[in-house]
């Protein structure tokens, strides 16, 4: 039963996709927000997400909490009706739609052959982020989850090491171990930190403990190189405005926790620029 769901999953996003392609990018992120604005609280729990919003923002009022919903629910249809069009966002008409505050620091890695680790969250349209980072000529790793739908997960991953990042690596102990092999080869790596993992530790997130990634701060300890956070957000339509901050060094003496603290501080201040940007869906403090 479960496959069979899967499949019908499958053939409806191919014929979305299609529709899309030929309506265009700008009228197809239009349409897939509204579009989600209605089908978008049918399949996620409205409980979940209002906790959440009120986790980090506790004294917020009910129409803001709801206006903050609506748009989330608005861009998450926007970065779907956006998949077929990454590779006009990476080498076509689409390009110019990026702006960068922060070019600099990425010229700078790339030129002295630096090695870093670049975090951020879900935010806007997420995937333009490390698709931008390789475009700028940076040696770069990218951690993903597969998506449990065996049918659409290998287009994604097409679409991703096609257009995105050539570099995929599977979250796990497997992915880990490649990671550690391209980290010795000089690779910096590129990952969101935002949502819960059964590996992670309880780390501070809004005041409250959530379970947090501690890929970012066992690289540091084991390689000693920077965090660069990096933060995408929608400006207007299809149009991005991608911020690179200054890389943090931590000191050696800093431990795992401490360091998984600050980067969930990073991430908090990233959410607060735009709540309705991220996605606030997952059971984060579960």
């Amino acid at each position: 039963m479960k496959y069979i769901k899967y499949f019908f999953q499958f053939l409806l996003i191919i014929i979305c996709f299609a529709i899309f392609k030929i309506l265009g990018a700008k009228i197809s992120s239009n349409l897939g927000g509204k579009i989600f604005e209605k089908i978008g609280p049918l399949f996620r729990s409205k409980k979940v997400i209002n906790s959440n919003i009120k986790n980090a923002l506790p004294n917020i009022e009910t129409n803001l909490l709801n206006k903050i919903t609506k748009l989330m629910w608005n861009n998450y249809g926007r970065i779907f009706a956006e998949y077929i069009f990454i590779k006009e966002f990476r080498k076509g008409n689409l390009s110019s739609n990026i702006e960068i505050n922060g070019q600099e620091i990425l010229d700078d890695i790339v030129k002295e052959n630096k090695q870093v680790v670049f975090i951020s969250g879900h935010f806007s349209n997420f995937e333009l982020m490390a698709m931008y980072l390789e475009k700028t000529g940076i040696n770069l790793s990218a951690i993903y989850r597969p998506l449990n739908n065996i049918f659409i997960n290998p287009i994604m991953e097409s679409i991703r090491k096609k257009y995105i990042c050539k570099i995929q690596i599977k979250k796990g102990i497997g992915g880990m171990k490649k990671l550690i092999k391209l980290k010795k080869n000089n690779f910096s790596t590129a990952l969101m930190i935002d949502q819960r993992v059964s590996e992670g530790i309880r780390s501070n997130f809004f005041g409250k403990q959530a379970l947090t990634t501690t890929i970012p701060a066992q690289l540091v300890k084991k390689f000693n190189i920077p965090i660069v956070p990096v933060y995408i957000e929608r400006v207007k339509d299809i149009c991005f405005k991608i911020t690179v901050s200054k890389p943090i060094n931590f000191e050696k003496k800093m431990t795992i926790e401490n360091i998984t603290n600050k980067l969930n501080q990073e991430i908090e201040k990233m959410i607060l620029n735009k709540p309705d940007q991220w996605i606030w869906s997952h059971d984060r403090w579960k």
